[in-house]
């Protein structure tokens, strides 16, 4: 009976690695990156795009930088890296992605700008394709209310940087079928990580307990009750996190974290989420964080 049961199963992963032949990424900056060099990096072909190719070619080309670090570390070996630039195709047009089997969206997070990529997509992608949003926060059913496809929408949320955090937060829309979800998870499993589930509400589970431990070390910064710098020793000595909030913030990026707050805020309706308004007039300034030189730390 166990060998029966063996062979059943190993159908059934065959049969998941063969549904998932190609897969889209769309947004070629630090996230949509970090997924096109995991994706590829466990053997799928992988067409990246962004506002136009020259912008993908330019994503492509820091992932290029990135695998040589690991060659030069010895934890990549130079054939390999060959082999996964190889596999991600910089393209411009959303229709070069028809033949993916599953599109991720990676871009900035800004529900807006979210929504016109699913509409574009679902309008010229065949609609058998499932469209997967990594966003940290907004909602997925909304998302998913846009298109004529909803049980093939589903959120597939990376953690940052991707190529070396083990988790992907799925989220399911209130349309999300079954399949999608099992493809959807599988993928997740065959790129290396570790799946939790999550229902579609704002923040889903990381970051609806992350960000407002990040807010409250803002506040507690524009309180005076002690500078960035022990604010961020206190944490990361006294509860053994690898970096202090406000260094994980400026990781992050504030205008990011900013936008999460929002969602949270709008979304519960309760005033535990209002936003710290020293990290809007962080993010007014231009103060955003590692990205840009500058945040709660200085970095230049």
């Amino acid at each position: 009976m166990l060998g029966v049961y063996l062979r059943h199963r190993n159908r059934r992963k065959y049969r998941a690695m063969t549904e998932i032949k190609r897969i889209g990424v769309i947004g070629a900056g630090q996230m949509g990156r970090g997924i096109a060099q995991a994706s590829s990096s466990a053997g799928f072909l992988t067409t990246l795009s962004d506002v136009n190719e020259a912008t993908a070619q330019a994503g492509k080309d820091q992932i290029a930088n990135q695998l040589e670090r690991l060659v030069g570390k010895g934890k990549l070996g130079q054939a390999q890296r060959g082999e996964i630039l190889e596999r991600i195709i910089p393209i411009h047009a959303l229709e070069g992605h028809a033949d993916s089997s599953i599109v991720i969206e990676a871009a900035t997070e800004n529900e807006d700008l979210k929504a016109k990529i699913f509409k574009g997509l679902d309008e010229v992608l065949p609609t058998q394709v499932i469209l997967a949003t990594n966003t940290p926060s907004i909602s997925v059913t909304r998302l998913a209310g846009i298109t004529t496809r909803a049980d093939r929408v589903i959120g597939m949320h990376f953690m940052n940087p991707v190529p070396v955090m083990k988790l992907v937060e799925i989220i399911r829309g209130i349309g999300t079928s079954e399949e999608t979800y099992r493809i959807t998870s599988q993928l997740a499993q065959a790129m290396g990580k570790t799946v939790v589930t999550s229902a579609d509400y704002p923040g889903f589970v990381v970051n609806r307990i992350l960000m407002p431990m990040l807010n409250e070390a803002a506040f507690a910064l524009m309180e005076g009750v002690a500078s960035a710098e022990d604010i961020d020793a206190a944490m990361k000595l006294g509860t053994n996190q690898p970096m202090g909030p406000l260094t994980l913030a400026d990781f992050i990026g504030l205008d990011t974290c900013l936008a999460i707050m929002e969602v949270l805020y709008e979304g519960m309706g309760d005033p535990k989420y209002r936003p710290c308004p020293l990290l809007r007039r962080m993010v007014d300034s231009g103060r955003l964080g590692r990205k840009v030189g500058r945040g709660f730390h200085n970095y230049e």
